[in-house]
């Protein structure tokens, strides 16, 4: 149980478990300045201590473990006295045993009955599935197609056609980087053809042309024959070369559209069960309060939609690790928990041979916010994920079928992280942060968490729901209620802050993995 120091000439403090033996500053913690928090009485500070930061409660020896959340987020580099800053000047990683105990935790759970779920108004898709947006999207099989992809968009948009279909949200280029230079087999190649297939395929799209160069790696027959594709009125496919050219592959793209059009916008939204929303889970720009408010209340919101027959989908494998033994203890198998474990030594692995390290992240930002090792960063991200069962592990881009809490493997890079997720099946976001990002996830809306108050009010704009009230008494069932409401009205049709400043073009970005040849 946390708890907050409630003197008021003091300044605040917060201790997140009865084992910590460092505290998070609240307020600004003045030289000389007491704090008052049960276990940590009348501790002075033995230099300024900023927001978010920690503040050691007691003598913590050279080589002895800090706490905080009750778990081992690093360890003590030289001897800390009660008072002192404790960040990378005084703290390391180190390693240290995992209990992951596979599936000790794990409840009998189950969702409510379908009559008492709640329900958002929706896209009910010819197969089934239920979109929250009806877009037309234009994917790329290449770089060398990127261009031809804009230029149609831009094409159609201007030309105001939209206007006679306003069921249409727009049209969106999936622009990016690869399709060639890279082996046509292999984790790479398959990695990127999920991606296209499973954004083809997310019930946020209405439509689909696909446009390639015709030399490339990634051949778009390929791909049709490996997901025994057949083209129809909402799936097109061509290339450059074939067109004959650029300006004549934009007129017949902008054609290939125009026919999607009517029946694109032949939908209407319909009373949908909350069961068939599937959240993605992203936080960017943490800080030290991410992990005390945003995160545990979005985690609140999920045990909700998980309780309302739906699926959270918990992603970022670098910025659980450390806390990874708290997930497997939720697995509903010991074979979802080896798996897991499985994609954390994966990691492992690829960090030492690319020359790099798991404790490279935290970025500079997130040390500056108050996090200051990979395993602090990481038992706040997983908070994202609430309580319930972990019911299933994917890797990349995967399709998303199984219900309630899962794990998708992907980097910790928002953008590449949230697409793997998009191409899962996610038809809903939630972004938590606390320095403040700006991002925003066509076709899939965003809804932007602030971890704290003073950077909300900086950024108003671009932040959905200030979850800084926390530490002034919102209790995180109350916040994570308010953000599983929000959730079910931006499903509806609301718009995020981030549709409304546009944003959502440019953040389809396909992990690549292999060398570029």
């Amino acid at each position: 149980m946390s708890q907050v120091s409630a003197i008021a000439s003091q300044p605040r403090s917060i201790r997140l478990s009865d084992k910590d033996n460092v505290v998070v500053a609240v307020d600004e913690i003045g030289q000389g300045a007491v704090i008052n928090v049960p276990g940590a009485n009348g501790v002075a500070a033995n230099g300024r201590i900023t927001k978010g930061h920690k503040m050691a409660i007691s003598t913590i020896a050279k080589g002895a473990p800090i706490l905080k959340f009750g778990q081992i987020i690093g360890f003590a580099t030289q001897d800390i006295l009660p008072g002192d800053w404790v960040h990378e000047h005084n703290t390391e990683m180190g390693e240290f045993e995992r209990d992951y105990a596979f599936g000790a935790g794990a409840r009998n759970e189950a969702p409510l009955p379908v009559a008492e779920r709640a329900t958002f108004q929706g896209y009910r898709r010819a197969n089934g599935r239920s979109g929250t947006r009806n877009y037309i999207g234009i994917l790329t099989s290449v770089n060398c197609s990127a261009s031809v992809a804009r230029f149609m968009a831009e094409a159609v948009t201007k030309s105001g056609i939209l206007d006679q279909y306003p069921n249409i949200d727009g049209i969106i280029p999936f622009v990016h980087g690869t399709g060639c230079g890279m082996a046509s087999k292999g984790e790479g190649f398959d990695i990127l053809k999920r991606t296209q297939w499973g954004y083809a395929t997310n019930p946020n799209l209405a439509g689909v042309l696909l446009v390639g160069l015709g030399c490339e790696v990634f051949q778009i027959h390929r791909m049709k024959e490996a997901y025994n594709i057949v083209e129809s009125d909402t799936f097109r496919t061509m290339t450059i070369q074939d067109s004959g050219g650029t300006r004549k592959t934009i007129e017949a793209g902008v054609a290939a559209i125009k026919e999607m059009l009517p029946k694109a916008n032949d939908v209407k939204r319909e009373t949908i069960s909350a069961s068939e929303l599937i959240l993605a889970l992203q936080c960017g720009g943490s800080d030290g309060y991410s992990g005390i408010t945003a995160n545990p209340a979005l985690g609140a919101a999920v045990d909700l939609l998980v309780k309302h027959g739906g699926t959270g989908i918990l992603s970022e494998t670098p910025e659980i690790y450390g806390a990874e033994h708290l997930l497997t203890r939720r697995a509903v198998s010991r074979d979802v928990g080896e798996k897991l474990i499985s994609r954390i030594k994966w990691w492992e692995e690829y960090a030492a041979r690319n020359g790099g390290e798991m404790n490279n992240n935290p970025s500079p930002g997130n040390k500056a916010g108050g996090l200051t090792t990979i395993l602090e960063k990481s038992l706040g991200a997983a908070a994202k994920g609430g309580t319930t069962n972990l019911t299933a592990v994917y890797e990349y881009a995967e399709p998303v079928t199984a219900k309630g809490f899962v794990f998708m493997d992907t980097p910790g890079y928002d953008p590449v992280s949230a697409t793997g997720q998009v191409a899962g099946g996610a038809n809903i976001l939630c972004f938590t942060t606390g320095r403040g990002s700006a991002y925003g996830c066509k076709p899939t809306p965003s809804i932007k968490l602030a971890t704290n108050t003073d950077m909300y009010k900086r950024m108003v704009e671009d932040m959905d729901i200030n979850c800084g009230d926390v530490l002034d008494g919102v209790t995180i069932e109350e916040k994570g209620r308010e953000i599983f409401e929000l959730i079910l009205r931006v499903a509806s049709g609301e718009q995020s802050k981030s549709e409304q400043l546009g944003y959502g073009d440019n953040e389809f970005v396909p992990w690549q993995i292999g060398a570029t040849m």
